[in-house]
């Protein structure tokens, strides 16, 4: 599935080691940057394939050399795929170094449709691997970078391809979903029961073929999310907690044919301007999109198709109600589902995988939770403080994040603002389309159209002239 995204996809001449380029693959009718997060942006928002588009991806369209020379460089660069395992301690020091990406960029819904886009091509009635697709970091390839639902992802790459030149032990599979997991725990998310040791592809060949990402808008939506979903092999309390990080990022027209160019929650940033967001604070992950959606408060957030079909569809409906309600049953629920869709279609080494919190890293070690009672009366002291400082990062950047509102200048405040469903109004008093068709009824009783003006009754016209120069007359007179 959706929050996001800085740019056009940029498409590279492919990386593959093979002597020969693979044949050219179908194109979808246009971009799906808004569906399939994130982000949104998207973001946005799983911000995925989308209909056809006013604004075709040129970029998407061709392989010829029209592709910048950055853009090159940068896959070309990822066309050198680890076969190993990943390294337990790179892992580590990578997810930190994402960290401070995030803090700095506001990257978080790119990077979580970064990790979306490499696992969500699984097949689960193709055994084999790699042509069953899912996290096997084929997304690195101009063969699958230049699908029209990976629009943008190009920039996420970018910002990836750095940390993978620094950490050359780890792969791009587990890089992808590290970026991704991480990217939601820093916006507030919930902790995500994340294992690693994917195992990458290793030429262009082995990516999978383009049009197994979902439709933004399907003819029918909810029968094609579980057409796309069911073949991953989730159920529909999955697919409507997956739906559920639309809560970060953007859609922008010129990616994936959806949204708004600019609303009064996006035309500031952070990041590049510009987009319409699912929700209002769009860089922060809680439930406010189911909120939004089941009351639709405010036209200057988006509705997808797909967003809609959730509190249409009768079997959807219960899981959209309740994580409506229930913020901590949706993280619960969404941590299960984003971990399930990480693993989908990898090949592990060692088998099992493993979890970076199973040896706690040196940060995390810090004794100073035992004294903190004694202390807790009086003000903790100055040492005791900068200590305690590593052990809980992940739940400062996260308020961090989450308290930067799109509308308000990205000011970070010490802590999350509470939901206040007055802040979602916009505000805009209009009258309703009845309403409008029974003063525009009225207007053209008496003559009127919105082509031409009012007739000017005459009659009335000329008493009020007589009596305008009577009562003129009468003050000369006094």
């Amino acid at each position: 599935m959706a929050e996001r995204i800085a740019a056009s996809l940029l498409p590279a001449a492919s990386p593959s080691p093979a002597p020969s380029p693979s044949p050219p693959r179908p194109r979808v009718s246009a971009a799906a940057a808004a569906s399939f997060p994130c982000c949104s942006t998207s973001a946005g928002g799983l911000r995925l394939r989308s209909r056809p588009s006013r604004f075709p991806q040129k970029a998407a369209t061709t392989r010829s050399g029209r592709a910048g020379a950055g853009a090159r460089a940068v896959v070309r660069c990822m066309a050198a795929a680890a076969v190993a395992a990943s390294d337990a301690a790179q892992l580590k020091s990578a997810r930190e170094d994402i960290r401070e990406i995030l803090k700095t960029t506001y990257c978080h819904p790119i990077m979580v449709r970064l990790g979306w886009h490499d696992s969500g091509t699984y097949d689960k009635n193709i055994e084999e691997w790699p042509q069953r697709g899912g996290a096997d970091g084929s997304l690195r390839f101009d063969a699958e970078l230049s699908h029209g639902a990976n629009a943008g992802l190009i920039n996420a790459l970018k910002l990836i391809q750095p940390i993978k030149d620094k950490y050359p032990g780890i792969t791009y599979a587990d890089l992808f979903q590290l970026a991704s997991a991480t990217a939601i725990e820093e916006a507030g998310g919930p902790k995500i029961p994340m294992k690693y040791g994917r195992v990458d592809v290793t030429a262009a060949e082995q990516c999978p073929p383009e049009g197994r990402l979902p439709d933004a808008g399907p003819r029918v939506p909810a029968d094609h999310l579980r057409e796309v979903f069911y073949r991953m092999g989730l159920d529909d309390k999955e697919i409507v907690a997956l739906s559920g990080a639309h809560t970060l990022g953007r859609s922008r027209p010129d990616r994936s044919g959806w949204g708004k160019p600019e609303t009064k929650y996006t035309k500031d940033g952070p990041g590049e301007p510009g987009g319409q967001s699912w929700t209002v604070e769009w860089l922060k992950f809680d439930n406010s999109y189911f909120k939004d959606i089941k009351e639709q408060r405010d036209q200057d957030l988006l509705v997808l198709p797909t967003d809609a079909a959730l509190f249409e569809d009768p079997s959807f409906k219960v899981y959209a109600e309740k994580y409506a309600e229930d913020q901590e049953a949706f993280f619960k629920d969404y941590a299960e589902a984003h971990a399930k869709l990480s693993d989908l279609g990898a090949k592990f080494d060692p088998p099992e995988g493993f979890s970076l919190d199973d040896e706690p890293a040196v940060e995390e070690k810090d004794p100073e939770p035992a004294p903190a009672p004694a202390a807790a009366p009086p003000p903790p002291p100055v040492e005791e403080k900068k200590e305690a400082e590593p052990t809980p990062e992940p739940v400062t950047v996260g308020a961090a994040v989450a308290s930067s509102p799109a509308d308000d200048n990205n000011g970070a405040a010490p802590q999350p603002e509470p939901f206040v469903a007055a802040k979602y109004s916009y505000g805009k008093k209009e009258l309703s389309d009845s309403m409008k068709q029974k003063i525009r009824a009225e207007y053209e009783g008496f003559g009127g159209s919105p082509d031409k003006p009012l007739q000017s009754n005459y009659f009335l016209n000329i008493m009020l002239l007589i009596g305008g120069l009577a009562f003129l007359t009468s003050l000369l007179g006094s």
